[in-house]
């Protein structure tokens, strides 16, 4: 379209076109932090496809064609929320000494991050009352998580103790930041992890 004076009309402000919605080169990205949002604030069971299409503004039919179903749009946000805690090098190290400390740190400034809380605390929510949010998330855990520290133990049982290892530091997750369990959701974290750390560090690495 051109104006009176054969020039282009000015764009017109406000949501993306749908072409550029689709085509654009962050479209996915669009859906995904879109998608997160809408599991946080609405829950699983009250998100929809169309809502997160929305939300991003794009057709629900992109947002399918990128992630197919409702449980691999919540895998991909789930992904997302937990990108802090895959950064697991530095805490894996090179030695199993100390690895209970480093485990019980990281985990607890994850989740002392008022920024990567948030939607942690709506995973485990939705995770907590709807099974079908509660499977992407154990099998999201043990696959890319869970299994990268197992593969780091030299001990039997590997894969069981780094379970073991998870179920407390999730367990402490409900009740300091969940339930806000007193006096634990105002302790110290540094308290937390020295107490903490030698009971990973059992679980981990003792035969």
């Amino acid at each position: 379209m051109t104006t009176g004076d054969g020039g282009p009309s000015p764009r017109r402000r406000g949501r993306p076109s749908r072409t550029e919605a689709a085509t654009g080169p962050d479209a996915r990205t669009r859906i995904l932090e879109s998608a997160r949002t809408e599991f946080a604030e609405r829950g699983y069971d009250k998100t929809s496809m169309r809502g997160i299409a929305k939300a991003a503004g794009v057709d629900a039919a992109l947002v399918h064609h990128y992630f197919g179903t409702k449980d691999e749009v919540f895998a991909a946000a789930v992904e997302v929320s937990f990108e802090p805690t895959l950064e697991l090098s530095d805490v894996l190290g090179s030695s199993t000494e100390g690895l209970g400390e480093r485990l019980a740190g990281y985990f607890i400034e994850v989740w002392e991050n008022p920024v990567s809380r948030a939607p942690l605390l709506a995973i485990m929510r939705s995770a907590m009352t709807h099974e079908a949010a509660a499977k992407v998330l154990r099998v999201f855990v043990l696959r890319r998580l869970l299994g990268r520290i197992a593969e780091q133990l030299d001990v039997p049982d590997a894969t069981f103790r780094a379970e073991l290892a998870a179920s407390h530091m999730v367990g402490i997750a409900v009740l300091r930041y969940v339930i806000q369990a007193e006096p634990l959701a105002s302790a110290d974290p540094e308290k937390i992890i020295a107490m903490v750390a030698p009971t990973l560090q059992r679980y981990l690495t003792e035969g």
